[in-house]
């Protein structure tokens, strides 16, 4: 039944920061559509919201900074932790091992603006376990 994420929302104090932390560092595409604004690469997207139940309906307690997620990257991991980190971000973790879904991840770690954990992971060719 269920086959992918289409998107997921996350709550903001700072829309300025939000959106230039996600554009700037992250590369991403920013859009915005009638005053809604959204995080998009690929054929997925981060739905931005600035208040508690902005759209409804809602998550029953959405607060900034709750979301632990993880982007896949294409690339070398350890090219991107450099490009990351020559923007003055600090990494939280990295180069690290983990199981995504799909493989085997070199994974780094750091947090956006409201305090987010965001993995940017690259998947290991060579080792296809999988946790699902």
């Amino acid at each position: 039944m269920i086959v992918a994420i289409d998107h997921i929302v996350l709550l903001t104090n700072n829309l300025e920061k939000c959106l230039a932390f996600y554009r700037d560092i992250l590369e991403c595409e920013v859009r915005e559509q009638n005053g809604r604004y959204a995080i998009c690469f690929g054929n997925q997207k981060i739905n931005i919201h600035q208040h508690f139940g902005e759209f409804q309906p809602a998550a029953s307690k959405p607060c900034d900074g709750a979301l632990d997620f993880c982007l896949l990257a294409k690339g070398d991991i350890h090219a991107i932790k450099r490009k990351i980190e020559s923007k003055g971000v600090k990494l939280e973790a990295g180069v690290v091992q983990r199981t995504g879904a799909r493989a085997k991840l070199d994974s780094i770690y750091l947090k956006d603006p409201d305090g987010n954990l965001v993995e940017i992971a690259v998947e290991r060719e060579e080792d296809a376990q999988t946790m699902c």
